[in-house]
């Protein structure tokens, strides 16, 4: 059988299943994938999330989260072009004064196993110019993040404590 070749593309989820060795590895340089021992986030965030974008959770470089897991399955190091989305953790001066349209508690929805990206990106398409979309999260939902900015949507996140996230959304242009 052919062994995953690893690469920022690769879902976290078909990392683990095919090196369960390497889940310690991922939980020990991003300890917000400690949370990849519950099985329904495990089957949802993890299926969806790839190892670029859990970099950018982990606030590490992706080279050097790619290296080290290749390390410890024997593969060659490996180089990027481009450092990938990166996360907004400084407050913008758009939030000053920003009147908020709507909010998701995404949690309830991750617990029960369903995926929030669907409804927060139709939410967004209807978000006023002049106002901001806020989601609560368990982490930081980096898939979410890259999604919203590519179709037009600047973001800032807001760490309230390890497992609480606020990700504010407004349109750019």
């Amino acid at each position: 059988m052919e062994k995953l070749i690893i690469n920022p593309r690769t879902k976290v989820l078909q990392l683990i299943e095919t090196y369960p060795e390497l889940e310690e590895v991922l939980i020990s340089e991003v300890p917000a994938f400690s949370k990849l021992k519950n099985p329904v986030l495990r089957k949802t965030v993890a299926r969806i999330t790839n190892l670029q974008q859990a970099a950018i959770v982990g606030q590490i470089e992706v080279d050097y989260l790619i290296n080290l897991l290749r390390k410890h399955v024997g593969q060659e190091v490996f180089h990027t072009e481009s450092g990938g989305h990166k996360i907004s953790m400084e407050k913008p001066d758009w939030m000053e004064g920003a009147q908020l349209f709507k909010s998701l508690n995404a949690k309830p929805m991750l617990e029960a196993g369903e995926h929030p990206i669907a409804i927060v990106i139709e939410d967004l398409k209807r978000l006023p110019d002049d106002q901001v979309y806020m989601v609560e999260a368990p982490f930081i939902p980096a898939p979410l993040i890259e999604k919203a900015s590519s179709i037009g949507f600047a973001h800032w996140v807001e760490k309230k404590d390890e497992n609480n996230w606020n990700i504010w959304f407004k349109k750019t242009g």
